[in-house]
């Protein structure tokens, strides 16, 4: 086996190791904090838990059933790693909630189960998405719409969850617990947010100077970055410029500002979120 084969090997047994911890630490989340205390969490998750409230059948059963339409969708539509990947993690989710349903729950109190559940629940969905997969078919049919309507995921998934949430309320739980069930929504769905992007804001910074020569050797200087020049030319007076680029951490932000002002106060500064670098030996701590 070549070292390319094996980088590969290694690389998808990494990431069926982190998509089985994901499933599982989403299925504490589940099962120990949120559905013994009558509390949702949207999309197929959530229509799985109402259906085992009605049926008396397992919501395990439920999570594997309702996911397959999704699944066989992604599969036309987006992949078939990603499908495979989405695949398993519904069947560890489905098996690890189908174990730790006979345990226990941590705490019966409601706004404990609520925040603690939300926050394991969303670490566990993150890891899955982190590594290329998905625990919930909705997630599918919100990445396939967001690419053919002006529509973000994110949106698209806050509507398919209102009506689940409002589903909930009418036919098996109260609006108090529709009310819960919409917090533990928000706060799973920014804990996916960290896990996937990181708690570390990133930012790309574009800066148009007069000076660009003097203010990246001062930047150079203070904050240890790298910066690039990007050669481009004014349309107004077609002359060439040196445009400056960098990425810097949210925090740096006001270091970057003060020392483009103190240079030059005409400075045009652009800036813009970073999900994700690797690369180049960046490291997000403070080079300060």
């Amino acid at each position: 086996m070549d070292t390319l084969k094996k980088k590969r090997l290694f690389k998808e047994v990494q990431q069926i190791v982190m998509i089985t911890i994901g499933a599982i630490i989403a299925a504490v989340g589940l099962e120990l904090f949120l559905v013994p205390n009558s509390i949702l969490d949207g999309g197929v998750i959530g229509l799985s838990i109402i259906g085992a409230e009605l049926t008396g059948f397992k919501m395990s059963l439920f999570i594997i059933i309702l996911n397959l339409p999704f699944l066989f969708i992604g599969f036309r539509k987006i992949g078939i790693k990603f499908t495979l990947h989405t695949l398993y993690g519904v069947v560890v989710l489905s098996i690890a909630t189908s174990f730790l349903h006979h345990l226990e729950p941590f705490t019966n109190d409601l706004f404990l189960a609520t925040i603690i559940g939300a926050v394991i629940l969303g670490t566990g969905v993150g890891l899955v998405i982190r590594t290329g997969g998905a625990l919930d078919g909705t997630e599918i049919i919100a990445i396939i719409i967001s690419k053919k309507r002006p529509v973000s995921v994110g949106q698209t998934v806050m509507i398919i969850n209102v009506f689940i949430f409002t589903l909930a309320a009418l036919l098996v739980f109260s609006w108090e617990t529709a009310m819960y069930s919409i917090i533990t929504y928000f706060i799973a769905y920014k804990m996916i947010d960290i896990v996937v992007e990181g708690l570390e804001e990133l930012k790309s910074v574009t800066i148009i100077s007069d000076t660009p020569e003097e203010i990246a050797n001062r930047l150079i200087k203070e904050l240890g970055r790298g910066i690039t020049y990007i050669h481009g030319e004014g349309v107004y007076k077609n002359e060439p410029k040196k445009i400056i680029y960098s990425i810097v951490t949210r925090i740096e932000l006001s270091t970057v500002r003060a020392i483009t002002h103190e240079i030059d106060p005409k400075a045009l500064i652009a800036i813009e979120n970073v999900s994700d670098i690797s690369g180049s030996n960046f490291r997000k701590e403070n080079a300060h």
